[in-house]
């Protein structure tokens, strides 16, 4: 059976990931993801009103044209996770094929959302719910699709594997070695060690943290670590603020309950915290206190900022956006004083996040920072667990799958050196088994 691999996005970046694999004449699309850093760039851009061609120009999703050169017929769109940089781009891109959008339920609702929320294109591709263990059939050619559970900085998340007679394609972006998370299951390493006794055709891999010593601590670790800072500020009587990624449940969750722990009603406040963690907890991933509050919109929001300052900034833990100093997020706003919310000397900003490593980002956070510092607050920094494998995990998934074949992904050519030498001292070669490629390649790995 012929099996091509086209890597269309996420190959030359972080973000805008997208990848095709043909296996006869089936093809399965993973991922259509947007590059945000590349939106924020612009003032005032809403990619729900733009036209494809415009955000594949400013490099905001993938340039899918290059799909036009496979032969074959896409039989599913399979988003792995529900981060933007992953399905960003399904609404933008997905109508133009004839195929279900497979992923699991949590994930499928939030494609659900970017869908409803689309004023320039009508998606109206199935939505086909898959749980994480499952298998399916693809075409009729002896293909099949698993979803393996992995643990990542989001929950319900999965690495697919497709089953071809020239042995498993796996993709396996995003995900890190969490064996105590705080929700959902752990990482299925059985799972992983059976295929590669079966066998292994390729590997394309997330190399984010290739750089990094050791293996990337649980989710349960961030917990203690926030939990301990947490606790230090039971006796401050001023404002405490915390901002961490909406999509990432647990760290909500820990906030939350911690909150709870040192007398402070926790609330959370901006459009993508009410839409994830409302999300989650309509569909039974999470348990939050009934009186929990979730405000998105910006007249809510500042009503709920009034009621803070009149009751007492003591009593209280917002749980905002903005932990990348995003300009429009409510952390940013705050430090801009654009809120009825007023910062004083002392009071503590926990960002339960790290710094996504882009200029952009970058940038944008210093910004943020500077201005909450301007006005007296203090910083805790870092309070996080990355959600990617380090050195380690990596040298573990090598050897559970034993792959034929190597795809570095999710980062640029920078990024790639230390997982391209981490693969060549585990005897991959550079250019005959190891594949480093760019967006808008096909690799022919069986003709």
């Amino acid at each position: 059976m012929e099996i091509e691999i086209a890597t269309i996005g996420g190959y030359e970046e972080v973000g805008r990931q997208m990848t095709a694999v043909r296996a006869g004449e089936d093809v399965v699309i993973f991922d259509m993801g947007l590059n945000l850093s590349k939106v924020l760039i612009h003032d005032n851009v809403e990619t729900e009103r733009m036209h494809s061609l415009d955000l594949i120009d400013m490099g905001a999703i993938p340039d899918d044209r290059v799909m036009s050169e496979i032969e074959g017929d896409v039989k599913a769109i399979v988003p792995t996770h529900g981060h933007l940089d992953h399905i960003g781009a399904i609404s933008k891109l997905a109508h133009r094929y004839d195929a279900p959008i497979m992923a699991t339920p949590f994930t499928i609702e939030l494609v659900k959302q970017q869908i409803q929320g689309e004023e320039k294109f009508g998606v109206e591709n199935d939505l086909v719910k898959m749980d994480a263990g499952a298998s399916t059939r693809i075409g009729d050619d002896g293909v099949e699709l698993e979803f393996v559970n992995v643990t990542h900085s989001i929950i319900d998340a999965i690495n697919p594997v497709l089953h071809t007679p020239e042995g498993a394609i796996v993709y396996g972006l995003d995900k890190r070695m969490d064996h105590d998370p705080v929700l959902g299951d752990p990482i299925d390493m059985d799972r992983f060690r059976e295929i590669g006794e079966e066998g292994v055709l390729c590997y394309i891999e997330d190399c984010t943290n290739a750089q990094k010593k050791g293996r990337t601590p649980s989710e349960s670790v961030a917990r203690r670590h926030l939990k301990d800072v947490m606790y230090s500020m039971a006796d401050y009587d001023g404002g405490i603020v915390a901002t961490t990624f909406s999509s990432h449940i647990a760290r909500v969750k820990s906030l939350v309950e911690f909150a709870d722990d040192i007398g402070r009603q926790p609330v959370l406040l901006g459009r993508s915290m009410e839409k994830y963690s409302g999300t989650a907890e309509r569909l039974d991933f999470v348990e939050f206190p009934e009186d929990l509050g979730m405000y998105g919109h910006r007249k809510s929001v500042d009503r709920t900022f009034k009621r803070i300052m009149s009751e007492g900034k003591e009593n209280f833990l917002p749980i905002v956006t903005g932990h990348q100093g995003e300009p429009r997020a409510m952390l940013t706003r705050m430090g801009r004083g654009d809120t009825p919310y007023e910062l004083e000397e002392g009071d503590k900003v926990i960002f339960s996040a790290r710094v996504i490593p882009e200029p952009t980002n970058e940038g944008q956070r210093y910004q943020s920072e500077t201005l909450l510092k301007m006005q007296g607050a203090r910083i805790y920094d870092e309070v996080h667990v990355s959600g990617h494998l380090n050195r380690e995990g990596h040298y573990e998934m090598l050897n559970a799958l034993e792959a034929d074949h190597l795809i570095p992904a999710h980062q640029n050519m920078e990024g790639f050196a230390p997982y391209v030498e981490l693969a060549e001292s585990e005897g991959y070669e550079l250019g005959e088994d190891l594949h480093v490629t760019r967006n808008g390649n096909v690799i022919t790995l069986v003709e």
